[in-house]
């Protein structure tokens, strides 16, 4: 197939003078070589396109593509990560992953959360706090954990983000919602096991690929997957692999993850990360329709990598399940 790639490669924004958090989300140059160069190696031509601004001058040329390999993730707005699939719908043009909608739905975390509720999928408590004054609502019991509502890769996420008191709440959300100008996510604090789990297909065709424990080391910032920890994930996270076949815990995490995939009507491959309760209980904390696909630090190419799929592997399974809806379309 003719492939078309769309990405948002991270030194072009620095360049333009945006800074590192801004754009902790995009991809450096070495992740769309390394995507690029799998898809050639699956048999695919590849036409490297860039971010949606792009993407529209090209189409306005008259350029078209069998499928679009798209990991864009947008800059601005709730709907960022929709905005490329959203161009790529208006023209016809088939893409991987997930369509506008879920991905919208996804980004905003507590929107996410009322989806998984409703299809009877344990998940926090929570409050979302738009404005200072919201939080006269909160009825949920401390330790409480606050991050933006849109965010990913961490972002927002610090050791102030895990609160004891309605004081450190307040604090906490009025420097969230100033710094990222969008509603703060309050939920109760989880304090068991995290897990990320690996998904590949759609609907009843998608299927657990592997699971990652993320577990801190004693350098770490304390108690919190923070943007720190995942930056310097090399130094102060071990991702450890685990398997639900003889861990519980796990074979309920991974059902879990799989359920709320389905209900959110998430495509072709991704992530779901969960955390247990005090008692064990798995529940579901986000989903990442579009996860991070560098092929040595990305979780999703990590979990693949530790259940014997290589890369190119990984990236022809994402593809195949895509150019399903090419043919039917």
């Amino acid at each position: 197939m003719f492939i078309g790639l769309t990405y948002d490669l991270r030194d072009d924004y620095l360049a333009e003078g945006y800074g590192e958090l801004e754009t902790a989300e995009f991809d450096r140059v070495d992740t769309i070589d390394a995507l690029a160069d799998a898809l050639v190696a699956c048999g695919h031509e590849v036409d490297r396109i860039g971010r949606a601004k792009q993407l529209v001058s090209r189409l306005a040329d008259g350029c078209s593509w069998d499928l679009v390999f798209n990991i864009c993730e947008g800059l601005h707005g709730l709907s960022r990560e929709s905005q490329v699939p959203s161009i790529l719908d208006v023209y016809d043009i088939p893409y991987t992953f997930s369509d506008p909608l879920t991905l919208s739905v996804c980004l905003h975390k507590e929107l996410t959360k009322q989806v998984v509720a409703r299809a009877g999928i344990p998940t926090p408590g929570s409050l979302l706090v738009s404005e200072l004054s919201d939080l006269d609502k909160l009825q949920l019991e401390f330790p409480l954990f606050a991050k933006p509502v849109a965010e990913g890769t961490g972002k927002g996420v610090t050791p102030a983000s895990k609160v004891s008191s309605f004081n450190d709440l307040h604090t906490t959300c009025a420097a969230l919602l100033a710094e990222f100008q969008q509603p703060v996510l309050v939920e109760s604090y989880l304090p068991g096991r995290e897990f990320t789990v690996g998904i590949l297909g759609t609907g009843e065709a998608a299927r657990v690929v592997g699971t990652l424990e993320i577990v801190l080391r004693a350098a770490a910032e304390a108690d919190v997957y923070s943007y720190v920890n995942k930056e310097r994930c090399e130094d102060l996270v071990d991702y450890v692999p685990v398997n639900g076949r003889d861990d519980a815990e796990v074979r309920q995490a991974e059902q879990l993850a799989l359920n709320a995939w389905r209900a959110l009507g998430c495509r072709d491959g991704g992530r779901i990360d969960v955390r247990s309760d005090a008692l064990g209980q798995p529940n579901f904390i986000e989903a990442n329709p579009l996860a991070g696909l560098h092929p040595q630090h990305s979780d999703l190419p990590m979990i693949a990598t530790a259940v014997g799929l290589s890369y190119v592997e990984l990236i022809d399974q994402i593809v195949t399940s895509a150019a399903e809806r090419a043919v039917l379309a």
